[in-house]
């Protein structure tokens, strides 16, 4: 089974006409450097907007930022490690000075496989900072932009995962940190007043690096080989046996920020493939 991580192609990535999505908007994408969170600057780019991609891998953030430029589109990279307080303002004030922000999108992640008893606590810390504290502090951030735009709206999507359906053998931290991004979603949207909307997205396995690099550890701590783990652990219980792509991921954040999704008012959406809802 091929799990490589695909090229992201233009007509790859869903185009949606919205008087909103125009390069006097800015889109904040954490985790920009690679995975889901390059695929939404690069959807987010080619829909008009004008992109903000923060991560802390300048090398990787910048390669995003040539290919958004080879699609046509605009992005600026900001160098920002999301366990820093200091570096997060000084990102959305720089961001603030490029444009309105109208929409963030909170994806950056990171995963580790081990038991709860042996589960390493400055490990812990570091996933609650940078998938919980993170998106919690950039929502605080630029809600009061969007409140200020002409329109007063505005948009927050958090990725979520099944994990935050359904908790998943030594996952302990992730499974956390994904149920904690629906709370938050939801929160935002019960003071949003329908006009800042949040939603969250909520996946089986992408083709991503995180999902590679798991699938060792995965794989000694069952017993299995690793194709043993992507074909019945990963994928096994899904009814669609190929794994999502990230640019499949990315067009659901645009649906969800956009005029079309409306009533998406602190909803998941959830496309796993059938793995929780089908028996």
């Amino acid at each position: 089974m091929d799990i490589s991580e695909p090229e992201i192609q233009r007509e790859d990535i869903l185009v949606l006409s919205d008087k909103d999505f125009c390069p006097q908007h800015v889109c904040l994408v954490t985790g920009a450097a690679g995975g889901i969170g390059r695929a939404v600057a690069i959807a987010a780019a080619v829909n008009n907007l004008l992109v903000v991609g923060l991560d802390i891998d300048q090398a990787e953030g910048e390669r995003t930022c040539e290919l958004v430029s080879r699609l046509g589109g605009r992005m600026t990279f900001i160098k920002t490690d999301l366990t820093s307080d200091n570096d997060i303002e000084q990102a959305v004030s720089e961001s603030a000075k490029l444009g309105c922000i109208k929409y963030l999108a909170n994806i950056a992640g990171i995963q580790h496989v081990a038991p709860l008893e042996n589960f390493p606590m400055g490990k812990y810390d570091l996933m609650q900072k940078i998938m919980l504290r993170a998106p919690f502090y950039l929502s605080k951030l630029t809600i009061p932009y969007m409140k200020q735009s002409e329109s007063g709206t505005g948009a927050i999507g958090n990725m979520s995962s099944v994990h935050g359906h359904i908790c998943t053998l030594n996952k302990s931290v992730y499974n956390i940190t994904k149920f904690g991004l629906r709370a938050l979603t939801q929160s935002i949207a019960a003071e949003g007043s329908g006009k800042i909307r949040s939603f969250s997205v909520s996946t089986g396995y992408v083709k991503t690096g995180l999902v590679l690099k798991q699938i060792p550890d995965q794989a000694e701590q069952r017993g299995m080989t690793p194709e043993e783990v992507v074909q019945n652990v990963m994928m096994g219980k899904s009814r669609n046996k190929e794994m999502m792509t990230p640019i499949e991921v990315a067009n659901l954040f645009l649906f969800g920020f956009s005029c079309f999704a409306k009533y998406l008012v602190g909803g998941d959406l959830l496309f796993d493939g059938g793995m929780l809802l089908t028996y």
